[in-house]
């Protein structure tokens, strides 16, 4: 949370104070919120709401300077609640911000104005969502940990120095200097930290930003939470460096920074590239394994630096661009609890209306009836949501201390909302005892989508007619259907009902990975049914497999072996039904020699593919544009690779098409091959077809 000097949109109603009794009762809000902030965490606005509360005393501020109160937030560094007793060697300021590219370009032409001259470079690096701290080390040995508090001092917190990854407690070389950085909890973190702290009856913390700031100021908990730090800057190091070079020298002194992500600091010749890594960074920004609110953009040499001075609460050669918030506060209005098509009871959050990363937010996951428990959720709970990018926004935990009292438990369904039959309660995830019964109507049109068995004319309509005339309970009665029984269907003439026959006879050839995904097994999708075929090479050696042999499936482990081995038990009489209708019994191409009874590979190890990591993205174009999702990913296989939804070091190749977007950017950062869809089809021409 920053104090902001300017908004990337203009002031409005619900913005403006009318009166001086409304900016006084805004600084108060303000204070409080800050105050909550500071020092745990626990505020009750997000920061979207605060920096438009701060906008709006500003904007009062300016019209009526004859009212500005003492505790107004502006202008001020925590905005002037934060508080300690140990000196800083030097100020420890927070950034000013901008919030579009627009006022960045602003503020770099005024800061070009104030030198004199053009600013030499710059430096674009992530703005971490966390607390900032100074660490002291004393020939080379961490001496003392110390947050930012009001930016002349801070609360000494050297207790946490040992749960911090990334913060040495003993450099490279035994200099005298304070790192100064960032302390957050990454998502992994944050996930593990909330089960431990409920299984030792605590409540889970809000959100990463929370956590961070509650577990650095704690001591003598029975348990310990781990968190990380990124050293962006330091005192006492050799002048004259450039910020690039110091993030360098931090790093050979074995500190975390953010050069061993995806969002690496960037030097940029001119405003034009930083605004393009801005966009590079903010693409990428859900699929970093941290939270960032913001871009940090800084003058980067040492002298344009020192020239430029700072003022009372910032550096006058850096500024945050800041990020629309992907957490905010909305109340829990109900609970509503579908059932999926495999039988799974899944409970949804219905929301008060939040625009939380550009969209507009009214339901979000609650993952399962443990979930629910373990974060103590009750209806008209004030809750914090997450969503970033194209992730499913979800709920995180209740502010407790916002409770008035009125709420009420969240009432859990004592039979399937969908049937009414009896609940199986036995795991995290309740399910109808019915299971796929349940949703036989669901199941159906699955299995017969255009990436398992694509059965052509069987959609939702006809699914329903089937189910409910008692015609079809399963997928494999499917393959049972004759041409009297679809002319008893609604609206089925002669001619549909030979076409349906027609395409349900065409897809007893579908591939073993279609046939195993249309069953639709927990734990398993169209990649991971493609990578269980090719290891096993027969549904015969699926069936066979034990936990152990399906642990070795890359992408499955042991917990979701066991998962897949209770499907296919739960499955075997449609399997069975299946194999007598010859579907499914054919055998896969493997992926290695040896990984299965499938022939052909041979060809495929020594495919044009073989041993690579291959990543789809955008828009297919040329010979790949009438293709799938699913089917370019089949390609891949065919060809020898493996097909993957996510660069990082290990991917060997990406096809990008049209709006590549955030995937492209960390591939050419990582240096990994990049393809459009037309060369990548001249590369694989032989597996076309």
């Amino acid at each position: 949370m920053s104090v902001a000097p300017g908004r990337m949109f203009p002031m409005t109603d619900a913005t403006a104070l009318a009166s001086q009794a409304a900016y006084t009762e805004a600084v108060a809000t303000a204070a409080r919120a800050a105050a909550a902030y500071y020092a745990d965490g626990a505020t009750p606005l997000d920061d979207d709401v605060y920096d438009q509360l701060v906008r709006a005393i500003e904007s009062y501020e300016t019209a009526h300077p004859e009212h500005v109160l003492p505790q107004s937030p502006t202008g001020k560094v925590a905005g002037g609640t934060a508080s300690g007793d140990v000196p800083h060697s030097a100020p420890m300021l927070s950034l000013d911000n901008v919030f579009s590219v627009e006022e960045l370009a602003a503020w770099a032409a005024g800061l070009e104005r104030r030198l004199g001259r053009p600013v030499a470079a710059w430096c674009v690096e992530p703005k971490l969502d966390g607390l900032a701290v100074a660490a002291r080390y004393r020939a080379g040995r961490l001496t003392r940990l110390i947050t930012r508090g009001d930016g002349l001092a801070g609360e000494d917190i050297s207790h946490a120095g040992g749960s911090i990854l990334g913060l040495p407690e003993t450099l490279a070389e035994p200099v005298d200097a304070e790192l100064r950085g960032e302390v957050l909890l990454t998502q992994d973190q944050f996930e593990q930290a909330n089960t431990t702290r409920t299984a030792h009856g605590a409540a889970p913390f809000v959100n990463p930003r929370n956590g961070a700031a509650g577990t650095l100021r704690a001591k003598d908990r029975p348990y310990r939470i781990e968190l990380t730090f990124f050293a962006y800057g330091a005192q006492g190091l050799a002048g004259g460096l450039a910020h690039s070079e110091l993030l360098g020298r931090l790093a050979e002194l074995g500190a975390n920074t953010a050069a061993s992500t995806a969002a690496q600091p960037r030097r940029c010749e001119t405003v034009a590239e930083v605004q393009a890594r801005i966009e590079e960074i903010a693409r990428i920004r859900a699929e970093l394994p941290f939270g960032i609110d913001g871009i940090v953009v800084k003058a980067d040499a040492a002298a344009d630096q020192e020239l430029a001075g700072s003022g009372s609460r910032a550096p006058r050669w850096a500024i945050a661009y800041k990020l629309p918030a992907v957490h905010r506060v909305t109340r829990l209005l109900a609970v509503e609890w579908n059932v999926g098509r495999t039988g799974v009871i899944a409970p949804r959050a219905v929301l008060e209306p939040v625009v939380v990363d550009g969209a507009t937010v009214t339901y979000a996951t609650l993952h399962n009836p443990a979930d629910i428990t373990r974060r103590g959720l009750l209806i008209g709970d004030q809750v914090s949501v997450h969503r970033a990018g194209d992730v499913i926004p979800r709920v995180e935990a209740p502010l407790v201390q916002l409770r008035t009292g009125a709420e009420q438990p969240i009432e859990f369904p004592e039979v399937c909302p969908r049937c009414g039959d009896a609940i199986d309660t036995s795991q995290q995830r309740w399910r109808c005892v019915r299971g796929r019964g349940c949703q036989a109507v669901a199941s159906i049109r699955y299995a017969a989508g255009r990436d398992q068995l694509d059965i052509e004319g069987l959609g939702g309509t006809r699914a329903v007619q089937l189910v409910d005339r008692g015609l079809v309970a399963d997928v494999a009665d499917l393959f049972l259907l004759t041409r009297e029984q679809l002319l008893t269907l609604d609206r089925m003439g002669a001619t549909s009902s030979d076409n349906l026959i027609a395409a349900i006879e065409a897809a007893k050839a579908q591939p073993l990975h279609r046939v195993f995904c249309a069953l639709g097994v927990r734990g398993t999708g169209r990649s991971m049914s493609r990578r269980i075929a090719q290891h096993f090479g027969s549904m015969a050696a699926i069936r066979a497999a034990g936990v152990d042999e399906l642990a070795e499936v890359d992408g499955i482990g042991p917990e979701k072996a066991a998962v897949v081995v209770a499907e296919l038990a739960e499955l075997a009489p449609v399997l069975d039904k299946l194999a007598l209708l010859g579907v499914g019994v054919g055998e896969a191409v493997t992926a290695r020699p040896g990984a299965g009874a499938g022939a052909g590979a041979e060809a495929v190890a020594e495919g044009p593919l073989a041993g690579q990591a291959v990543v789809v993205t955008g828009t297919m174009s040329g010979p790949l544009a009438q293709l799938s999702r699913t089917e370019v990913n089949e390609l891949i296989e065919r060809a020898g690779g493996k097909a993957s939804s996510s660069v990082s070091k290990r991917t060997s190749l990406l096809v990008a098409g049209e709006k590549a977007g955030s995937k492209r950017a960390k591939a050419e950062e990582l240096g990994v091959r990049v393809l459009n869809p037309e060369e990548f089809a001249e590369l694989v021409g032989e597996f076309l077809n």
